[in-house]
């Protein structure tokens, strides 16, 4: 069955639509990050670049380290933007564009997502790096699409916690996790839909739930501890978990919010956890 123009759109030059990018230029390795400037700080590693595309937003650039094609992407900041940036990815790999029809055999992505932290665990120092095993989604994203709740869902509505919005979990892929597992240490991530109010930062304006991640910070789900914060995790995984894709998210923690501390040079830690994520692609080969 066709796919309405009206919901996949392609560009006149056969591209999709907010990416701007052709089904020849998707690599099966990705990394995301969502500052668009931090793209190039990752393709740098390159040992060759294939393309540079730039629209809105989104950056990617694709190329080679050694024989492995990978890609690298900006989804800007928040689970609205990675609606869009899961989904076209999905569609460039999973859809003909040519007769707007799904195709028969699927391909799976590893998705990888970079990105910066604050943790609410007083013990977890700034500048050390999270992988996250769970996501606990705080935007509302993936209430818009079809799904089984996992029980671990179920289970945190009970908790004593006036929730600002419903929350929702999901995983991070098995097979990621066990790749990377040596250049981080495992944790619960909550993603929110804004930087101030929704993360309990006061300016001048006050959180609805003024003492919620002092509430999370300790709890676990499935055993492990909930321990930072960020706006893009929840919806890769969902989205991830729901297309068959692989994710993970990977963190570096700029701020420890329960003693006031922010990172003294957040680019070079940054540049750390880049470093550390691309020497395990290169020893893959």
């Amino acid at each position: 069955m066709s796919i309405a123009a009206s919901e996949l759109v392609i560009n006149e030059d056969g591209s999709i639509y907010h990416l701007g990018l052709h089904p020849e230029q998707l690599y099966p390795t990705i990394i995301t990050v969502g500052d668009p400037g931090r793209v190039e700080k990752v393709s740098k590693y390159f040992d060759h670049i294939d393309y540079r595309v730039n629209k809105r937003e989104f950056v990617s650039h694709g190329g080679r380290i050694g024989d492995k094609q990978l890609m690298v992407i900006s989804t800007g900041i928040g689970t609205d933007n990675v609606d869009i940036v899961l989904n076209e990815l999905d569609a460039l790999a999973n859809i003909d564009f040519s007769n707007k029809s799904v195709k028969p055999d699927k391909l799976t992505l590893d998705i990888m997502r970079l990105g910066t932290s604050g943790t609410i665990i007083p013990e977890i120092e700034v500048n050390s790096i999270i992988l996250s095993k769970i996501s606990i989604g705080l935007d509302g994203l993936m209430h818009f699409y079809k799904r089984t709740p996992p029980k671990e869902e179920t289970e945190m509505l009970q908790w004593n916690i006036k929730w600002p919005v419903p929350p929702y979990v999901n995983f991070a892929s098995d097979h990621l996790l066990r790749k990377y597992k040596d250049i981080g240490i495992e944790g619960v991530t909550v993603s929110n839909t804004g930087f101030y109010g929704p993360q309990g930062r006061t300016l001048r304006l006050s959180p609805q739930v003024p003492d919620l991640f002092d509430r999370l910070a300790d709890k676990t789900v499935s055993g492990c501890p909930i321990t930072n914060l960020e706006m893009e995790t929840s919806g890769i995984y969902g989205l991830c978990e729901l297309l068959g894709h692989h994710c993970l998210s990977v963190n570096v923690i700029l701020a420890n919010r329960p003693k006031g501390q922010f990172s003294k040079d957040p680019y070079q830690s940054v540049e750390k956890m880049i470093k550390a994520v691309i020497e395990e692609i290169i020893n893959e080969n």
